[in-house]
């Protein structure tokens, strides 16, 4: 009996493990909305603290990443009720300088445009090319999930990817990063919240990546500083990452989201917490 070819899906080319190098950046550009940033910084749920636990912080957000994209409607459910309950003790109180609410829709779909948006870049920064319009066209209507796993629903996903570069020039008006923000991200991108010899051996690196994976506006907010032969040197870095990662068999290419799928799955199995 022939055995049947893999099911391929539209997101399944951007999904490539070595794009999560753009990862402090989205953070970022996520945290850029004051909603967003504030959210995080004044949140008092400790089992989501990235600097009081690193690696389970990073798993929830990659495995988030992983059923939104590649996940059944059943395990994003599960899912989203797991994070839903955490998002529950996330809000502004009085002391807070900006108002917020974890389930608030339109932050929601901020960050969710951002996780798109580093996608497509991660992608064209690793390929060295722009991705052709008929398949970015085709790429961001899959990528809808990436919203509506949560709170977002499908009428809020902007149409199409011309609605959505209007929706991201709009969003990029506001952005505002004030210190206390400024200096989390600025910990965040320099790996702080790692080992200090984690931190030490790769800080200054992954600061570099970060700020080339930045759209102006954020290095700006950042104060950051870029130039052209850092532009250069990103782009030599990058594209020879590319070269490698982008030519690896699905399963390879895509690690360790399919790792980070098949622990989700062995969680529901089991009975243990998703996040």
């Amino acid at each position: 009996m022939t055995k049947p070819a893999p099911t391929t899906r539209p997101l399944d080319e951007m999904i490539v493990g070595a794009g999560l190098i753009a990862g402090s950046a989205n953070v970022i550009m996520q945290l850029g909305r004051p909603g967003v940033g504030y959210g995080v910084l004044e949140s008092k749920v400790d089992s989501g603290n990235l600097f009081h636990r690193p690696w389970k912080r990073t798993r929830t957000t990659f495995t988030y990443l992983a059923v939104a994209t590649l996940g059944t409607d059943d395990e994003k459910r599960k899912f989203r009720q797991a994070v839903n309950r955490v998002h529950a003790h996330v809000r502004s109180d009085e002391s807070s300088p900006v108002r917020y609410n974890a389930f608030d829709r339109e932050l929601q779909m901020w960050v969710a445009a951002c996780m798109y948006k580093g996608f497509e870049d991660s992608y064209e920064a690793l390929s060295g090319k722009p991705i052709p319009e008929q398949q970015r066209e085709s790429l961001y209507s899959a990528a809808a999930p990436l919203g509506t796993t949560l709170q977002v629903p499908p009428e809020m996903w902007p149409a199409s990817r011309e609605d959505f570069a209007e929706y991201w020039a709009e969003g990029l008006e506001q952005i505002s990063i004030d210190e206390p923000v400024r200096e989390l991200l600025l910990d965040i991108a320099a790996l702080r919240f790692l080992p200090t010899a984690l931190s030490v051996l790769f800080g200054r690196f992954n600061e570099f990546i970060t700020t080339g994976f930045l759209p102006e506006t954020f290095r700006e907010q950042m104060h950051l500083t870029w130039t052209a032969r850092d532009q250069r040197r990103f782009d030599r870095i990058t594209t020879a990452i590319g070269a490698i990662a982008l030519r690896l068999p699905r399963p390879l290419r895509q690690f360790p989201f399919g790792l980070l799928l098949w622990d989700l799955r062995r969680r529901i199995r089991t009975g243990r917490p998703l996040v």
